[in-house]
């Protein structure tokens, strides 16, 4: 086993703080009792509650909670299905065409998948709303899901498919009972960084998004610009700590299931 050298534990600290630090700095401030973020003027939890008194970011958080999940799960959706065509489909015409537009959102830049779905809208005279913003989240995160469950799909037998097929089902029903149960977390998978893609989406939203369907990162990006204030570092502080449960939470699942995948290997040898 090759023992970490000076270089490295130093690389690696300088890289972790370099990560860390401003959020660990913005976590440290949100418990601050002056107004001035730069200002330490003793601790507190005021601004906490200030945060859960401010209408504006709580609608601006409902809505994005609304629109990710609406839009990941159309996503998830096109996505697997997309996936499924061109990883079961073969050969046919316009499939490298069709993968084409499936992927060309990966190395699309943000302003020009923004504007063009912009110029669509107003010409087929659709009110920017939070329709829109749904409709606009879909169709640039069904390309991370298809991307996911489509590497799934490479490394599932197929064999178990057919088996389904030889003992009388239908091309549906051996999809639905043993393609989908296997590729499921796949799936999930890709739902989730559908979700985590339109939390975080900020450019093609201030494109798609109305009056009254204004998310929390648009929320958040035009109070940065009159200037930071505390209730954004708490805002902050909550978002980075359901990050990190939800990142813990995951990780233990996913060792449990290790293990009890192990577990039951064992027991099949023995």
């Amino acid at each position: 086993m090759r023992r970490l050298t000076w270089f490295n534990t130093t690389s690696l600290a300088l890289g972790f703080a370099f990560l860390y630090l401003p959020m660990v700095i913005l976590i440290i401030f949100s418990f601050n009792e002056s107004r001035l973020v730069t200002v330490w003027a003793g601790f507190s939890t005021k601004w906490y509650g200030e945060l859960l008194q401010n209408q504006a970011f709580l609608d601006a958080a409902l809505v994005t909670l609304k629109v990710g999940v609406a839009s990941s799960t159309i996503a998830t959706v096109l996505g697997t299905m997309a996936a499924y065509v061109l990883v079961r489909g073969g050969r046919f015409f316009g499939r490298t065409l069709f993968s084409g537009m499936i992927y060309a959102p990966l190395v699309m830049p943000e302003v020009i998948t923004g504007l063009s779905l912009l110029l669509l809208f107003i010409s087929i005279g659709l009110d920017r709303g939070m329709f829109t913003i749904v409709l606009a989240h879909a169709t640039f995160s069904m390309c991370y899901v298809s991307v996911v469950v489509s590497s799934r799909l490479v490394s599932f037998d197929k064999s178990l498919e057919e088996a389904a097929l030889d003992l009388g089902s239908s091309a549906f029903e051996a999809f639905r009972l043993v393609t989908l149960p296997i590729i499921a977390p796949a799936v999930v998978s890709g739902w989730l960084l559908a979700l985590t893609l339109s939390l975080d989406d900020l450019v093609i939203a201030s494109f798609v998004a109305g009056p009254s369907s204004t998310t929390l990162p648009i929320k958040i990006f035009s109070s940065v610009r009159l200037g930071v204030s505390p209730e954004i570092n708490a805002l902050s502080t909550i978002l980075i700590l359901i990050v990190a449960v939800g990142t813990i939470s995951a990780s233990l699942v996913t060792k449990r299931a290790v293990k009890r995948r192990q577990a039951e290997e064992q027991m099949a040898a023995g």
